[in-house]
Order: C-alpha cells, then sequence, then structure tokens
C-alpha cells in the first residue's frame, strides 16, 4: 500500500491536518476543506471520504480500514480511538424513498426529499465489517457494532 506524502497531504487542502497521517493512494476524498484530520489517523486503500457542508472530523488514533465510505452533507465525528473494519458505510444524508420524491445525484433539488442528519462515533467506538450507519445514528464510549450474520 502506498502513502500520500506529507507534503501532497498539505496540498490537497485540508480543514486541518494533524501529524503522522496515513492515507492510501488508492483512497478517494471529495472536498479536503471540510475535513479535519487529527494526529495518528490511517486511510487505508479503496476508501471514500465525501465531505459535505457538515464535514468530517477525525480525532487521534483512527484507523478506517479498506473499502469504507463516508458519504454526506451532515457531520460526521470520529472521536479519539475509533474505527472503522472493512466494507462499513457511514451516511450522513438520505434519499426519500417512499416514491413522493426522486432520487439520484443528477435529479434536479427541487424533485427530490434528501435529509442531513450528523453521525457521532465516541471515543473507543468500534463499526464492524459490513455494517451501514445511517444518518442521525450515535455511537456512544465504547459501542461495538456489527453486521448480522446470516
Amino acid at each position: 500500500m502506498g502513502w500520500i506524502s506529507r507534503k501532497d497531504l498539505e496540498l490537497m487542502g485540508f480543514a486541518s491536518l494533524g501529524e503522522n497521517v496515513l492515507i492510501s493512494d488508492k483512497a478517494s476524498i471529495y472536498n479536503c476543506q471540510c475535513i479535519d484530520i487529527g494526529s495518528h489517523v490511517r486511510i487505508d486503500d479503496f476508501s471514500v471520504l465525501s465531505a459535505g457542508s457538515g464535514g468530517i472530523r477525525f480525532g487521534n488514533y483512527i484507523h478506517i480500514a479498506v473499502h469504507c465510505s463516508v458519504i454526506g452533507a451532515g457531520t460526521v465525528t470520529f472521536s479519539d480511538y475509533s474505527g472503522l473494519s472493512s466494507r462499513v458505510a457511514i451516511y450522513s444524508s438520505n434519499d426519500d424513498y417512499s416514491g413522493r420524491a426522486m432520487t439520484n445525484p443528477m435529479v434536479p433539488a427541487e424533485y427530490k426529499n434528501v435529509t442531513h442528519r450528523p453521525v457521532f462515533l465516541g471515543r473507543h467506538a468500534i463499526v464492524g465489517s459490513g455494517s451501514i450507519v445511517l444518518p442521525g445514528v450515535t455511537l456512544e464510549e465504547g459501542v461495538a457494532v456489527g453486521a448480522p450474520v446470516l
């Protein structure tokens, strides 16, 4: 796994950037100006960070494993020592699937009904492989969640 150099990370324009930040050169990051990254943060291959106006806030000592996504306009907060296992998806925005509105990012806003709510991971909270975290979820300190096994 190759890492983006410190110099290149600084050029990307993050809102803040701590020490010892390791981001894979295979990760995709959108709207860096809305992303705060603390120290000792690692983001692995094929992860996607797409920050909306609420931003993404990473504390310290955080690991985001391969194939994770953090997407939406609501604020997503990762407190110190929290983390995501592989293939976790966190959404802070949600389309209306009731049939009363359209979905799709290419549809004009007046035909959609997208809601945005913050997502919060407390200190030492972990999210297990394959889990999905929806808008408005708060995982308190020390909480561990995982996807159901079928």
